[in-house]
């Protein structure tokens, strides 16, 4: 009954049941029919021939089939085919009559039952019959468990199939080939506000490598903020080093106010008069020119990179000339001093060139960022970083450091000033310079370009106006700080609470910013720019809504922590200059400390008006912010005594930030149509500060402990910083878990999940 079916054995080739010839006799071998020389090798790859046939139930393989994939019910359907999803742009010729792109993660939409068409291979009739008789490689039934292991990685095609790579269009860009640009340089001289959507290079004969596995939405913003996050925070740490011997080689009194007045000068004027409008609006207009030119923007990038070029050259010469005038600007105290004002005229003159560089950096690393390179733009200002860190540990080495040799600016030589200015001049000039090998590798081609009428140029710098007139505001409030900062510090009796203190603790201020907030935004504004340009504003909202939680579990503890470990961290990084000095530096750090909150805050919340293409809105808002911050430090200035009116001000930049979220929060609910997630929002940082409390109280208890046992050198500061550290992340993490703050438990989650990988 088992039997397989037998019932054409036999058979004549005419369909007659009668075999050909007579029935052999008994003993005698029946007659072989000829061999076919078309199915000869038919049946050579069988895969069942070695199996017993007779072991074999149909009845039962039939019922076992049935109960393991069950008919669909009567009168369902099942489409074999997917509906494409509605393209929200107008049919364009430009876009379908390329090569198209390679298919999506996930079920086909071109390929019935969802085949994968990287592993799907057609072949003809005649590729069958002419293989058939070819030796096939055994499959390996397991070889799917070891993909890891192959050079082509998880997603690596079989053997012989050459995949097409990625074709991107114009306007057709690859899906899920989104890429944030940089947004922070870790040098504190250049702002990058702008992020570039990547575009895959155009499609070539040849075919290309296999893309590898892309992850899901998650997983490409936090890969995407890891890598943006880890150049800044190495550029952080080489600029905390150089910080550091600066300190050490100047000091922190009038010398030292003079070195970093002189060191500001030249990103004040730059973010002044190019910076801001480049980042903002030219950026923009260059990601929409390789979308939409016949050369991927190629030209356009090349005008406007000899446009920076010639415009920051004048620039320069300019500001040499006037650099006298340019240091009374900045600080009237500086430039009252005779020798001062000398020492601080040459070093501007050295370091105002660095205009030059700083904005042929900023062009290069926004071309590498719309080509998928973002690396360079991040990790180029550590080059920066290591020349001057050898100028200033030359200068050390020559001269000794400001406690040992007591340096000052009546007695620093013209040679010291020299060796300082070229330095600083170098490491500007070296890492614009690293840009070029990398441009080359993506196939650009630097040209010198004056043909810049009739190409959105004259356009962009008309919306450049108001980016202008928002750096007019920050930078002027600036100067107010300046030039009071100057002025309470020569007046102080003691050194380290002047305008060199101020920046230094202002730089140590700004790292978790730098590395945080800035990273994640620079990965979620093409989201957002895009639900914007879709006018989704509940997308909007949630971006924003998730920025702002998701950065908010590491800056509210990290601002309370500043409150508890601001003098250890100025006594370990700045105890060459003397303790007394770092001591001071440290209560600074400590005023800027809670500020951070609103200023990590107002960032996130003005990303939503640049992905709007809103530049007004900033403005006015930074016109109050710099305002207040102003107002508040004239009222350090003129109540508080001189030693501690800088440290006022410190907090003044805090409280201006947040007078400056409450008006940008108001306006932004206006434009999202009075939803913008609030509640919620405010709930998580209002729990996350209940847990930061005991948790900064603690650690400021173990720290004042480890102080006065082990006292305020390099051992005492690193023990107690490491102690305070501690404490402060154990008490703050065991209360957020017991108040179950759901952004905390996610994010431990991906962290486990990550390193369990």
């Amino acid at each position: 009954m088992n039997a397989p079916y037998d019932g054409d054995r036999g058979r004549a080739v005419g369909g007659s049941d009668r075999p050909e010839g007579p029935p052999p006799e008994h003993g005698q071998v029946p007659p072989q029919q000829p061999a076919d020389m078309y199915l000869q090798d038919a049946y050579d790859q069988d895969p069942y021939r070695a199996q017993d046939l007779s072991a074999q139930d149909p009845v039962a393989e039939a019922l076992y089939d049935r109960a393991a994939h069950p008919p669909p019910p009567p009168g369902a359907r099942q489409p074999l085919y997917g509906q494409p999803p509605q393209t929200p742009y107008a049919p364009d010729p430009r876009v379908w009559a390329q090569t198209p792109a390679p298919e999506p993660e996930g079920p086909s939409q071109r390929l019935p039952y969802g085949d994968d068409p990287r592993t799907t291979q057609y072949v003809g009739v005649d590729d069958l019959v002419t293989g058939s008789g070819e030796e096939q490689p055994p499959s390996d039934a397991f070889a799917h468990l070891f993909r890891d292991q192959q050079p082509g990685g998880p997603s690596a095609p079989p053997a012989g199939l050459s995949v097409p790579g990625p074709a991107a269009a114009p306007g057709n860009p690859v899906p899920g080939s989104q890429n944030p640009a940089s947004e922070a340089d870790a040098d504190d001289r250049t702002m990058n506000l702008g992020t570039v959507p990547a575009e895959a290079p155009a499609a070539t004969a040849t075919p290309a490598a296999p893309a590898a596995r892309k992850g899901g939405r998650a997983s490409g913003l936090l890969q995407s903020s890891a890598v943006m996050a880890a150049g800044t925070m190495v550029s952080r740490l080489t600029g905390f080093i150089r910080s550091a011997l600066i300190v050490s080689a100047l000091g922190v009194g009038l010398l030292g106010d003079t070195f970093q007045v002189a060191y500001q000068l030249p990103t004040m004027i730059y973010i002044l008069t190019v910076g801001g409008g480049l980042n903002s609006v030219f950026v923009p207009q260059l990601v929409r020119s390789m979308k939409e030119d016949e050369d991927g923007g190629e030209a356009y990038a090349n005008r406007l990179l000899t446009l920076v070029m010639v415009a920051l050259g004048l620039l320069t010469v300019a500001a040499i000339f006037a650099a006298p005038l340019l240091i009374r600007l900045l600080s009237d105290s500086v430039a009252s001093d005779p020798d001062a004002h000398q020492v601080g005229v040459t070093f501007v003159q050295y370091f105002l060139p660095s205009i030059f560089f700083m904005g042929i950096h900023v062009v290069m690393g926004q071309i590498l960022n719309a080509r998928g390179r973002f690396g360079a733009m991040m990790w180029t200002p550590v080059l920066n970083n290591i020349v001057i860190i050898v100028t200033l540990g030359m200068f050390i080495y020559v001269y000794g450091t400001a406690a040992d040799s007591g340096m000052k600016v009546t007695t620093i030589p013209p040679e010291g000033q020299r060796l300082l200015g070229i330095g600083v001049l170098l490491g500007l000039a070296v890492q614009a310079l690293a840009m070029i090998p990398y441009l080359r590798e993506t196939g650009f081609r630097l040209r010198l370009r004056f043909d810049w009428r009739g190409h959105g140029l004259g356009k962009a710098v008309t919306l450049a106006k108001w980016t202008f007139l928002f750096v007019l505001a920050n930078q002027a409030g600036a100067l107010v700080v300046s030039q009071l900062s100057t002025s309470a510090g020569k007046s102080s009796p003691v050194d380290g609470t002047g305008f060199a203190a101020y920046a230094n603790a202002q730089l140590i201020w700004g790292l978790p910013q730098a590395i945080i907030t800035v990273s994640l935004m620079a990965a979620l504004l093409p989201r957002i720019s895009r639900s914007a340009a879709e006018s989704d504003a509940g997308a909007v909202r949630d971006d924003i809504s998730q920025g702002l939680r998701t950065t908010a579990v590491a800056i509210v503890p990290i601002a309370f922590g500043f409150l508890a470990l601001g003098i250890p961290m100025c006594t370990l990084i700045f105890g060459s200059s003397g303790t007394s000095e770092a001591t001071n530096m440290g209560y600074m750090l400590m005023a800027f400390g809670l500020g951070l909150i609103p200023y990590s805050v107002q960032y996130v919340v003005l990303r939503a008006f640049y992905a709007y293409e809103d530049t007004r809105t900033p403005f006015y808002n930074t016109v109050i912010v710099a305002a207040v911050n102003a107002s508040a430090s004239v009222v350090c200035y003129l109540l508080l005594p001189a030693r501690w009116a800088v440290v006022g001000m410190a907090a003044s930049y805090g409280l201006a930030y947040a007078i400056g979220v409450g008006v940008a929060w108001q306006r932004l609910r206006k434009r999202l149509n009075g939803d913008l997630d609030g509640a919620h929002v405010l709930r998580t940082y209002a729990r996350l500060c209940i847990a930061s409390v005991p948790a900064a109280a603690l650690s400021g208890a173990a720290i004042y402990g480890i102080g006065h046992s082990l006292g305020q050198g390099a051992l005492g500061s690193f023990t107690a910083l490491l102690a305070g550290g501690a404490v402060l992340l154990g008490t703050f993490y065991l209360a957020a878990r017991r108040m179950r703050i759901e952004e905390l438990n996610s994010l431990v989650g991906m962290v486990r999940g990550r390193l369990g990988r």
